[in-house]
């Protein structure tokens, strides 16, 4: 295998890639080359401008974590951050400072929103951004791409007594940081997603792969808005390569984020299988040719198979990047051809 491509969403898909890329420089991935090319495609649903700058959470946490810039402990932004400028915007009284801008950080905002103002394409830009943190051991041989150029939003209606309707709708990210994902999320709205188109590179990223992966990102608002661009899903439905995925349920539930508020406003039970289920087996019209479920799950195993795809119980805790090779590795050994 000499081409591997990612749809990624943020933490989940970025903690995989670190594993990923692991596994390739140690030569443990089966049937994979020392030099295989990796191209991750992020989600870009996630988006938003605030204070005037254009913020892309998963492209970012991306490229930070493979650049070795990431704030562990959190696990988005920047490492050894401050945060002088938002302090001075609550001073201020400016809103929307629920969405905290570290100062380092910013920096990377400012580039890419004059980028985009004077005309450069979200692709280009990520590509220019990514040139310094490239560098990095961790990084491989990994090509970033935004899974469009086109502005693309998800956001979330919630109850609201005080509005008309008795719902009020609020960008994605006012949901998750502000509100933490604790008010049920009673629909789902993805603002100009049937009208985006792919971005370049990533239906040939998707149709001369070797395997497709999708990492334990979330399969709503992460993963689904991906498949969610028009031709994507159809290009993982004729792919030559395998794809398979890795659950992000385990022990049903999610293992960090919102998976579970997401698949719940969207009708999925909130299982490994219903996940597997919820994507499709590609031989039914869906995107999936195997599904990796936790050891913890492993009831779940013949569920998964009864829906056409193959399916095996292993450890998917991300602990260390040696785990989370093993993830890869079992993943591949699923769908390659023996």
């Amino acid at each position: 295998m000499q081409k591997i491509t990612v749809l990624s969403g943020g933490m989940g898909g970025a903690r995989f890639l670190q594993g990923l890329i692991h596994g390739i420089g140690q030569g443990s991935l089966p049937g994979v080359a020392p030099d295989a090319e990796v191209t991750v495609v992020a989600n870009t649903a996630d988006d938003l401008w605030i204070h005037g700058l254009k913020v892309c959470p998963d492209l970012d946490t991306v490229m930070y974590t493979l650049g070795q810039g990431i704030d562990l402990e959190r696990g988005w932004g920047r490492r050894d951050e401050t945060w002088s400028a938002k302090a001075d915007l609550e001073a201020y009284g400016v809103e929307s400072t629920w969405f905290g801008l570290g100062d380092r950080d910013i920096a990377t905002h400012l580039v890419r929103s004059q980028m985009l103002e004077a005309g450069y394409s979200l692709t280009e830009v990520t590509a220019a951004l990514c040139k310094r943190w490239s560098a990095a051991d961790s990084w491989g041989g990994i090509r970033l791409l935004p899974m469009s150029d086109d502005r693309v939003e998800t956001h979330v209606a919630i109850a609201d007594a005080e509005a008309p309707s008795g719902k009020r709708v609020i960008h994605f990210q006012e949901y998750w940081v502000r509100l933490h994902a604790e008010v049920a999320a009673e629909a789902l709205v993805f603002v100009g997603l049937d009208q985006s188109t792919p971005a370049p590179g990533v239906l040939e990223a998707i149709e001369g792969a070797d395997l497709v992966i999708l990492p334990p990102s979330n399969p709503v608002v992460s993963v689904g808005t991906i498949l969610g661009v028009p031709g994507i899903r159809a290009a993982l439905r004729t792919t030559s390569a395998p794809v398979v995925g890795l659950s992000p349920i385990v022990g049903d539930t999610h293992v960090r984020g919102m998976a579970h508020q997401m698949l719940t406003s969207i009708g999925v039970d909130v299982t490994a299988a219903a996940v597997a289920e919820h994507y499709g087996s590609r031989a039914s019209g869906g995107v999936l040719d195997g599904w990796l479920v936790d050891a913890t799950d492993a009831h779940h195993v013949a569920a998964v198979e009864a829906a056409g795809i193959a399916c095996v119980a292993v450890p998917l805790m991300m602990t260390d990047v040696d785990a989370t090779a093993a993830m890869a590795t079992a993943a591949i050994e699923l769908v390659r051809p023996s």
